[in-house]
């Protein structure tokens, strides 16, 4: 199962001009069977798709939508993408984070032929401080549902890229300290601040960032992508 983690920039290149389509022609480039995406809503219109369905929908996937907000692809502006075949296992849920930006994430429990897992994604917030809080926040919501019986995949821009600081040492017992490569800002990538953490660990033992002419032009951060394999159920 092939997995990405995409801050998409609002949909505007490092040069800033507005272009979503660079964005659905870099997830074609990865072809994942599922694809966590990070301001990746308009702020004032979020019920105006940023990414077109019919487009989305051309790469075989479709937006994971919390029953909160309907007629949105996303919440807070975190969008997933996920196989057209998926099963849910547990609806779509919201996640208030706080923060002086509201951020959010959010969760699931789905299947997508391979086995159960549960699917945590997030946007964490700058403050230190308050990513400390918003990770505790992220291994509350891990204990509901199913709890720690199944696999978790955790994706998403956390604002982090010291090691055992802030948000990452409160995942870190959890979720270890898998490979963590650049991806910000595009064009010369020098800080990891994207993630993909799993639990147990050693579900993915690569995780790599998707580094292509286009994926420079199309966001300030490079995707991260891994092959994950689950356990048997």
């Amino acid at each position: 199962m092939l997995v990405a983690t995409y801050n998409i920039h609002r949909g505007r290149g490092p040069a800033g001009w507005f272009r979503p389509a660079r964005i659905l022609s870099v997830i074609a480039e990865i072809r994942p069977d599922l694809i966590a995406l990070q301001e990746a809503q308009h702020y004032l219109r979020r019920e105006t798709p940023m990414l077109g369905e019919a487009a989305v929908a051309a790469l075989g996937l479709r937006p994971l939508r919390v029953a909160e907000a309907p007629a949105q692809q996303g919440w807070r502006s975190n969008v997933v993408l996920v196989r057209r075949d998926a099963t849910f296992l547990r609806p779509p849920e919201g996640l208030r984070l706080g923060g002086m930006e509201p951020r959010g994430g959010l969760l699931a429990e789905l299947d997508l032929g391979a086995g159960p897992f549960r699917l945590i994604s997030a946007h964490l917030s700058l403050g230190a401080a308050r990513r400390r809080l918003q990770a505790q926040a992220l291994l509350a919501a891990m204990r509901t549902g199913s709890g720690p019986r199944i696999p978790t995949l955790l994706l998403g821009d956390l604002n982090e890229w010291r090691p055992g600081a802030s948000a990452l040492g409160v995942l870190e017992p959890v979720f270890g300290a898998p490979p963590h490569p650049p991806s910000f800002p595009a064009f010369r990538p020098w800080l990891a601040l994207d993630r993909i953490l799993l639990h147990p660990p050693h579900l993915a033992p690569q995780v790599v960032a998707h580094d292509t002419p286009l994926a420079r032009r199309a966001s300030d951060h490079l995707p991260l992508k891994a092959r994950v394999t689950l356990p048997p159920a």
